[in-house]
């Protein structure tokens, strides 16, 4: 009998990226936001969730786990933040999701994927680009499976498209948490290419015939 695929979910928010993960898997996740990691805990009762700081669990833990999956918080890279700077203060871009990248690459022995924005900036370390994203990963991700999907709709129409239902919860901004939602379909397609049966090792690649779009 195999054992159990350990994944570590960081900043897992209400886990959109985790909601169609299926087969022998052991979860665990990480949100800071009280709040939000009750919502997660009640979608996925089975799942060990913490609530505290995801970049220094990673750190800690990350030897504990086959696969790991990495959010970090996204605004400081934004191009909207940025084309909107009229209305913010200039803020150092979050240098973590580097190091989180770079902590990774480096030490880490199973598959990992760290998801972000396509940022305001040149990728200082070459990203694939999926659904608009940024996805760094040791594993290949085809880009070309790439339909565009609305984030910028109600919240009705984003419980549809998250498939997540926030009307019992009161006091939290379901519009920003379900912008902040990984599309599950996006997630499931990510964790099927971390384990497909016959990868393309990364280093027989060459940046001619691996675009990233």
């Amino acid at each position: 009998m195999e054992k159990k695929i350990k994944v570590l979910n960081l900043y897992a928010g209400i886990g959109g990226n985790r909601k169609l993960w299926d087969g022998d898997i052991e979860v665990t996740a990480v949100e800071i936001n009280p709040t939000i990691a009750k919502i997660y805990q009640d979608h996925f009762p089975n799942d060990k969730v913490i609530i505290g700081d995801a970049h220094k669990y990673l750190l800690e833990h990350f030897d504990e786990f086959d696969f790991i999956w990495a959010s970090p918080p996204c605004p400081t890279h934004s191009r909207i933040r940025k084309a909107t700077r009229h209305q913010n203060q200039p803020v150092y871009p979050d240098m973590k999701l580097y190091e989180e990248i770079l902590l990774l690459k480096g030490y880490f022995t199973g598959k990992w994927v760290v998801e972000n924005v396509v940022s305001w900036y040149d990728s200082l370390i070459q990203p694939y680009i999926y659904k608009e994203h940024y996805y760094w990963s040791n594993f290949i991700i085809d880009g070309r499976k790439n339909a565009n999907r609305c984030h910028n709709a109600g919240n009705e129409a984003l419980q549809d498209l998250k498939g997540f239902d926030l009307s019992k919860y009161e006091g939290i901004d379901k519009t920003k948490i379900l912008r902040n939602c990984v599309e599950p379909e996006a997630g499931l397609y990510i964790f099927e290419c971390a384990f497909k049966s016959r990868q393309i090792q990364l280093s027989e690649v060459t940046s001619g015939n691996s675009s990233h779009t």
